[in-house]
């Protein structure tokens, strides 16, 4: 059976004063893709944020590797192989993508790793390659998601959390970040993928959970969820 890396148990989340995460449950196991979607304003980036320990929880536990992470700091999450790439992206603009590969790097010490990993990155995202010396700041929408994700494996996480990766993207640029999404997981990297595509995030995870208004109101295979009619005629447009 496989083992949990990340279990959230009655997780209570308040933003802005409003309630916005009433108790929310979900368990990612070692290997797999899971996604969880929903409408904007679900509550889907706030249980992100709250995991990461960029949001301060209102009830409820998160643990991860068995152990409860409740009050942690991200930076801490970090060092323990819990990377997230936060909705926005949000790379260093005035770094090249180079010294922005270098940052994801920041907990190692090992120089020829974190070489061959930058190495790595280049061959998992040719064009950051063409612009290494470029500042990200000047990059498409597109290849400042692909940074930010390269930016993530850099640490070598075991658990790598996505906020919508694909939002504000091309669909030619949508197309290649859910390629790249599920390239790293065959490369044996846990992910929970938040996302609005629900059709796009479905067709690639292994499992998935909806949420509505701060609730997950479905879970189960990502496949059968696909093929729900509640799904499809809330979030597919059928």
């Amino acid at each position: 059976m496989a083992k949990t890396l990340l279990k959230v148990t009655g997780l209570k989340v308040a933003y802005g004063g409003i309630q916005a995460v009433k108790g929310v449950e979900l368990e990612v196991n070692e290997g797999e893709l899971v996604t969880l979607i929903g409408s904007n304003g679900a509550g889907k980036t706030t249980t992100m944020k709250a995991i990461t320990g960029t949001l301060p929880m209102l009830g409820g536990d998160i643990e991860y590797l068995g152990k409860s992470i409740k009050g942690r700091g991200a930076w801490d999450l970090v060092r323990q192989g819990l990377a997230m790439v936060p909705e926005g992206r949000g790379v260093f603009a005035r770094m090249t993508i180079t010294e922005n590969l270098q940052m994801g790097a920041y907990i190692r010490s090992d120089k020829a790793g974190i070489a061959q990993d930058i190495e790595a990155m280049f061959v998992l995202f040719p064009r950051l390659r063409e612009r290494k010396d470029q500042l990200a700041g000047t990059m498409s929408g597109g290849e400042q998601q692909m940074l930010a994700m390269g930016r993530a494996l850099m640490s070598r996480p075991k658990v790598l959390l996505l906020d919508e990766p694909s939002m504000g993207l091309s669909p030619i640029m949508v197309d290649k970040i859910f390629e790249v999404v599920r390239d790293v997981s065959t490369r044996g990297v846990t992910i929970l993928l938040v996302e609005q595509n629900a059709s796009r995030a479905l067709g690639i995870a292994d499992r998935g959970y909806v949420m509505e208004s701060g609730n997950v109101t479905m879970n189960g295979e990502a496949k059968a969820l696909l093929n729900d009619p509640r799904v499809r005629a809330a979030y597919l447009g059928e």
